[in-house]
């Protein structure tokens, strides 16, 4: 993959599932606030109180380019990303 190739955007659809279930994964685990749920996520306004500032793991995206851009292709990884949240 090209450095330079721009990615189509990550379809999220901001349902929250990934930011409920922060303790099922190492990367993400130091977010739970004791009960799976990300310490950041705004249960009542369904969003996560530091978007702006969210960390590296949380931008899909960006996390991509900098751990995976070498190991998997973005439309492949897109659909794996995809298919886990279904199964969510």
């Amino acid at each position: 993959m090209s450095g330079s190739a721009a990615l189509t955007p990550f379809p999220c659809n901001g349902c929250g599932k990934c930011c409920r279930l922060v303790d099922r994964s190492p990367e993400t685990a130091w977010l739970d606030r004791g009960d799976g749920t990300c310490r950041h996520f705004d249960e009542a306004a369904q969003r996560c109180t530091i978007y702006a500032q969210r960390p590296l793991v949380c931008r899909v995206q960006d996390y991509y380019t900098v751990h995976l851009a070498d190991r998997i292709a973005w439309d492949d990884f897109v659909q794996a990303n995809l298919a886990i949240c279904a199964r969510l």
